[in-house]
């Protein structure tokens, strides 16, 4: 696109709107973060996030430089200047499973308030994730009323799925090969309208309706969510059976019906803010509809009882953890973040202090954000090697390169692994280790 948009993004703070202002911005459109929160929208102004994601605050910092991107607690005026507005409120669970709408519902009431004086076209582009027939029967409605305007008239609707992945959200937005754009629409007009946007992305476009725009998002979150409970479950006979899990994965990758590298690893779990939430919001729809999601409820059971699996393992290698010195390598469900949500490394924790061990931590992103969910029952360093001296055990729980080192365990004291992830090839390790996994032969020493 030669002349770039004036964009603006609700929720424009958040993980999904910052992401998506910034890169846009860095794709030469003016765009305008538009929150709640003073501190966050203060921050964005500054070219700062209040999370860590990779290169996003390198790409924050050039935006703001140019002023392509700014930040405001004001509705009216960047939604009055948008020819597109996105909607990026967040929608956490409730403890039903079923999605939490009051941040969209609230986000809808002031953008329709600011387009009751706005003349010109503009189309609303909903990224947040919505359970399919949430856009028609409850953002429009809204919107309409309060507006006394018309949706397919006055304003066009689309629904524009996220699909970036935590760790690597500015590379999944800028080249979205991989995993396509899809664009939901209200009708034509309000398609082409987003489908613009995206001219010069290097990614296929599929264009469809709202709720078949609002049920991909949930079904591919399911999918891959699946695929990681079924890789558990085959890790764990594994185990039970004196099976290398990563033998028979390669295996498995061999069939082009699987494919490599399209597999899930086996390990603790899956976490996040996408995976769980929405797995058990579509389990939830699925009844409401009078389906009984044996799949989807299967995944979570498998998922939930993933941490309890590698205690189980940590108690059987080890025995009585009372005053036993763990090293625990990663809090974040993944690295590249410091996102502690429904990280399968929580329930470990608390595992092990209810055992009675004396607990070192390390990440190098969500360090401080642990210290909201543990206080002071766990001791803080500020380097792996600083939680390994004298460990008596350590236990890896986010896939880093940084703990693949065989080096690092030199530290320790003790010799006992626990590696919740495959991370590390225990092959290479420099002395004798008693290693332990998730699907790795159980008593195997290295």
């Amino acid at each position: 696109m030669k002349d770039g948009l004036n964009i603006s993004v609700i929720g424009g703070t958040g993980y999904v709107g910052l992401t998506a202002a910034a890169c846009l911005a860095y794709k030469g459109h003016m765009v305008c973060c538009v929150d709640i929160d003073p501190e966050k929208v203060q921050l964005a102004n500054q070219g700062l996030s209040a999370f860590y994601e990779n290169d996003l605050e390198k790409i924050l910092k050039h935006v703001a430089s140019e002023r392509r991107l700014m930040a405001t607690l004001d509705y009216k005026g960047p939604i009055k200047d948008s020819s597109i507005v996105f909607l990026c409120a967040g929608t956490p669970s409730r403890k039903d499973g079923d999605i939490d709408l009051s941040q969209v519902r609230e986000a809808t009431r002031s953008i329709a308030r600011a387009l009751k004086t706005k003349k010109d076209y503009f189309v609303l582009v909903i990224k947040s994730t919505v359970m399919p027939g949430t856009t028609e029967s409850v953002i429009i409605p809204l919107l309409e009323r309060i507006s006394g305007k018309r949706a397919g008239k006055d304003f066009g609707v689309c629904v524009n799925p996220e699909f970036l992945r935590e760790g690597s959200a500015v590379k999944d937005f800028l080249f979205p090969k991989e995993q396509g754009i899809v664009i939901g629409e209200l009708d034509e007009k309000s398609g082409d309208w987003l489908s613009k946007l995206y001219q010069g992305f290097d990614a296929g476009i599929f264009r469809t309706t709202i709720n078949t725009a609002e049920m991909i998002k949930y079904a591919r979150n399911a999918y891959l969510a699946k695929d990681i409970s079924f890789a558990n479950e085959i890790a764990n006979i594994c185990q039970r059976c004196n099976i290398d899990f990563l033998e028979v994965k390669k295996g498995l990758e061999m069939d082009s019906r699987i494919g490599k590298g399209r597999f899930i690893n086996a390990g603790i779990g899956f976490g996040g803010s996408c995976f769980p939430k929405d797995v058990r919001a579509l389990a939830r729809k699925a009844e409401k509809v009078g389906i009984k999601p044996r799949i989807l409820r299967a995944t979570l059971e498998i998922n939930d009882y993933q941490p309890k699996t590698f205690l189980s393992l940590v108690r059987q290698t080890i025995g009585n953890l009372k005053g036993v010195k763990v090293a625990v390598l990663g809090l974040a469900f993944k690295s590249g973040t410091d996102d502690l949500r429904e990280s399968r490394s929580i329930p470990i924790v608390l595992g092990l202090l209810a055992e009675g061990a004396v607990l070192h931590v390390f990440d190098s992103k969500a360090g401080g954000r642990a210290k909201s969910i543990f206080g002071n029952k766990v001791h803080y360093s500020g380097t792996a090697k600083e939680a390994l001296i004298s460990a008596d055990a350590c236990i890896i729980t986010t896939e880093s390169a940084e703990f693949a080192d065989p080096k690092l365990y030199d530290h320790m004291r003790g010799n006992f692994i626990f590696d919740g992830r495959r991370v590390l090839n225990c092959k290479r390790l420099n002395r004798r280790f008693i290693y332990a996994a998730i699907g790795f032969p159980a008593g195997d020493k290295i």
